[in-house]
């Protein structure tokens, strides 16, 4: 499991407000896709809505709060599209980041993408109140 998982892992475990994701768990769209980014996370409102049937496969809704990792061999341009989705289909903050760049997407539902060059952490803000995720391990493993 990767660090920016095991910390909002902790972080959920501990406030008790949802569930959370890794690229094993997916996604089926409502505007159509499936997507498995690299750490989601939902409102426990949500997953109490799911039957136990649509628990066992993708989840048929988008998730509030979305990460995507690019590996090398990603190009920025197809992450940022995939991030667009993620919001086209109700994301509320997702987090697109390039570790070999060390630049990071914010995308904030009905806002205007922000990029950050370097950034030392991000913040969950009002989707994940008191989240903090340190991008200096993140940044130094690669």
């Amino acid at each position: 499991m990767s660090n920016y998982n095991l910390d909002l892992g902790i972080w959920n475990r501990q406030e008790r407000l949802g569930k959370v994701f890794d690229s094993s768990g997916g996604f089926s769209l409502p505007r159509g896709g499936d997507r498995s980014p690299d750490a989601a996370w939902i409102p426990i409102e949500k997953w109490n809505a799911l039957t136990l049937e649509q628990r066992k496969k993708f989840l048929p809704l988008c998730p509030d709060f979305a990460i995507e990792l690019l590996s090398p061999t990603d190009s920025w341009i197809k992450g940022l599209s995939k991030m667009q989705e993620y919001q086209d289909n109700g994301c509320r903050l997702g987090w697109l980041i390039d570790p070999e760049s060390k630049r990071v997407a914010i995308y904030r539902l009905g806002k205007p993408i922000e990029i950050l060059e370097a950034p030392v952490s991000l913040s969950g803000e009002d989707v994940l109140l008191g989240f903090i995720l340190n991008l200096e391990n993140i940044w130094s493993s690669h």
